[in-house]
């Protein structure tokens, strides 16, 4: 009788690292069910791919979806900075494509609750109607090797919040002609702040 060798995986270090391709989609339930499908809809310039009375699935690109909305009856609201995910963050192609967003979605009375320049990245945060975050943001670098080195950087290190902006005066900046390389650098912190009062909740 043959006896058949038990497989013992390789550790990590011996076999390379086996990593997700992507991050495929987030699933969100609510009992806002059409509010929160229309309002996705909206921020991400989203088609809904299917929908019934409780599930809708959404996406912008060439996944099946990138977003799932769960309808469950009677959910109670979620308490603020509860433990669990902070944000979810959509990267645009560039300032210009982040900047129409944030028109398009002022024109339909979604603004942002927090607009910062991270340091990386220029992002705007918004909440939908369950009171989730949702970062909207560009990348202040070229290169993925810019952006590490950066954020391996002294700079990043006195300051790994970031310095608060206004996206009216970032947008007519951006119309009047200002480069894009200069409107991704981060300013200093205004006198006498620190990092944490950049914060927004």
């Amino acid at each position: 009788m043959s006896t058949v060798k038990a497989h013992i995986p390789k550790t990590a270090k011996e076999r390379g690292r086996i990593a997700p391709v992507s991050l495929a989609h987030v699933v969100r339930r609510t009992s806002r069910f059409a509010e929160m499908v229309d309002w996705y809809r909206q921020v991400l310039e989203a088609e809904v791919v299917s929908s019934n009375e409780m599930l809708a699935f959404l996406t912008y690109d060439e996944e099946h979806h990138r977003i799932a909305i769960a309808a469950i009856p009677g959910l109670p609201d979620q308490p603020e900075l509860a433990a669990g995910t902070d944000h979810i963050a959509f990267t645009y192609a560039s300032m210009g494509r982040l900047l129409h967003t944030y028109e398009r979605l002022k024109r339909a009375d979604i603004l942002p609750f927090w607009s910062i320049n991270h340091g990386p990245t220029t992002s705007m945060y918004y909440k939908d109607p369950d009171g989730s975050r949702v970062e909207l943001q560009v990348d202040n670098f070229a290169t993925v090797e810019e952006t590490d080195a950066w954020m391996r950087s002294g700079e990043f290190d006195e300051n790994p919040i970031g310095v608060n902006f206004d996206p009216d005066d970032l947008l007519a900046r951006f119309r009047s002609g200002v480069p894009v390389s200069e409107l991704v650098k981060r300013p200093r912190l205004p006198e006498g702040a620190t990092p944490l009062d950049m914060l927004r909740f």
